[in-house]
């Protein structure tokens, strides 16, 4: 039975190493395609798309670092994700622990179970009539689209926080008040601490959103190419008869290395909030 078992673990271990080369390989060849194709002129690219380049060639690196509208455009989704993020990080974790200590409270329950029906609403159909009011609030800028960023990240911000804000220990907080802490005071000093993984989780999540979004600044910051984000900018190097694409490959690398260091910095978070914050409550 031993020697069974034995067998079917290095059988397990096989196929298990076979799927995760497999995926490995999923993910890494779109980058090693866009990385090689960056460092070659468009004939060169056209001969042959998977072949090493011939030389370094940094023309595209230095067409694009010379092009002054990118470095606007870098600018914009900087300050966008940026501000964003700010004030999702003061209003989610707010908002969640304000439900999740009173939640016995049907004001409370009816403001929770509101902002969770937006997780059943695709994005899809909300977006036409969102892009209408904001054209009528005379919002159709960087004001309105983070707006809408922090609207978004609402409801699964709020339901990953209440979920684990609820299965940690109320005694704490009980112990802080008892010593004189305000409510405040406890939330600054005794919970932001304890929810440090579910606030990373945010943080890497919607920061790789919005810093890749695409079609949410199609539809607000249409107005002006000067208010562009990096994706809008990238988009422009398609044409209706050509595509850029050697060109567009740079800009992609170069706008998905931020998004990539982040994420390899904090995945570990994000295994770790997700968990348990679906299994706490």
């Amino acid at each position: 039975m031993k020697i069974k078992a034995g067998n079917d673990e290095r059988v397990w271990l096989f196929f298990r190493n076979i799927i995760l080369i497999g995926g490995l390989l999923l993910i890494l060849c779109p980058l090693w395609m866009v990385l090689i194709n960056s460092f070659k002129t468009l004939e060169e690219a056209g001969k042959n798309f998977f072949a090493l380049p011939s030389k370094l060639n940094l023309e595209n690196y230095i067409e694009l670092f010379t092009n002054s509208n990118y470095w606007i455009f870098l600018k914009n989704s900087f300050k966008i994700t940026v501000i964003t993020i700010i004030l999702i990080l003061i209003f989610v974790p707010s908002v969640s622990y304000s439900i999740a200590r009173n939640f016995n409270r049907k004001y409370y329950k009816t403001i929770y179970f509101y902002i969770m029906m937006g997780l059943f609403v695709p994005s899809q159909v909300v977006l036409l009539p969102v892009t209408k009011m904001m054209s009528k609030l005379n919002m159709l800028n960087h004001a309105g689209l983070i707006i809408l960023y922090v609207a978004f990240s609402l409801t699964q911000g709020v339901f990953l926080f209440v979920n684990y804000i609820r299965g940690l220990p109320y005694e704490i907080e009980e112990s802080a008040q008892i010593d004189g802490c305000s409510v405040f005071q406890t939330y600054v000093k005794i919970v932001l601490p304890l929810v440090k993984p579910m606030i990373s989780t945010l943080l890497i999540m919607d920061t790789l959103w919005i810093w890749n979004d695409f079609m949410l600044p199609l539809l607000i910051l249409n107005r002006s190419q000067a208010i562009w984000t990096l994706p809008l900018f990238q988009y422009n190097f398609k044409t209706e008869y050509s595509f850029n694409y050697t060109m567009a490959f740079t800009a992609y690398l170069l706008a998905m290395l931020p998004m990539l260091i982040i994420y390899c910095m904090g995945q570990k978070y994000i295994v770790k909030g997700l968990t348990a914050g679906s299994v706490k409550g």
